[in-house]
C-alpha cells in the first residue's frame, strides 16, 4: 500500500543506495523527501495494476533539494502485495543491491524498480 510511511522509507532507502552507485557524483547524493505529486487516482490499486507504475516527486541531490520525477516500477511481488493492501516496503531492494534504480541527472528523472 502506498502511504506516507512508504514514502518515508523509500526516501531513507534511496539515500542509503546512492553511496553504492557506480556514478561517482551520485555517491554523494541524498534524498530529502518523496511525495505523492499526482492526483489520487494515480495511487489507486486499479491504476497501479493497470499501469505497473506510478509517479512521485523526490527531492534529491548534493543538498537533497533538487526536484526529480520518481517513476516507481512495480514488480510481481509489489503488485500482489499492493492489490491486497499489504505493506510494500519489503519490496524495496536492499540498498547494496545493484541496478534497482536508474537516475538521469540531466533530465531529473529517477526510476526505482520494486520486487
Amino acid at each position: 500500500m502506498i502511504d506516507e510511511d512508504f514514502c518515508n522509507i523509500l526516501e531513507w532507502e534511496l539515500s542509503a543506495a546512492f553511496k553504492y552507485s557506480d556514478l561517482e557524483a551520485v555517491k554523494w547524493f541524498w534524498c530529502d523527501g518523496v511525495i505523492m505529486s499526482e492526483g489520487e487516482i494515480c495511487y489507486t490499486k486499479k491504476y497501479i495494476n493497470d499501469n505497473r507504475q506510478t509517479t512521485f516527486r523526490a527531492f534529491i541531490g548534493m543538498d537533497g533539494q533538487t526536484h526529480y520525477k520518481l517513476i516507481l516500477l512495480f514488480g510481481p511481488k509489489a503488485l500482489s502485495r499492493n492489490a491486497r493492501d499489504l505493506d510494500i516496503t519489503e519490496c524495496i531492494p536492499d540498498p547494496e543491491t545493484p541496478d534497482w534504480f536508474s537516475i538521469d541527472t540531466d533530465k531529473k528523472i529517477i526510476e526505482v524498480q520494486l520486487y
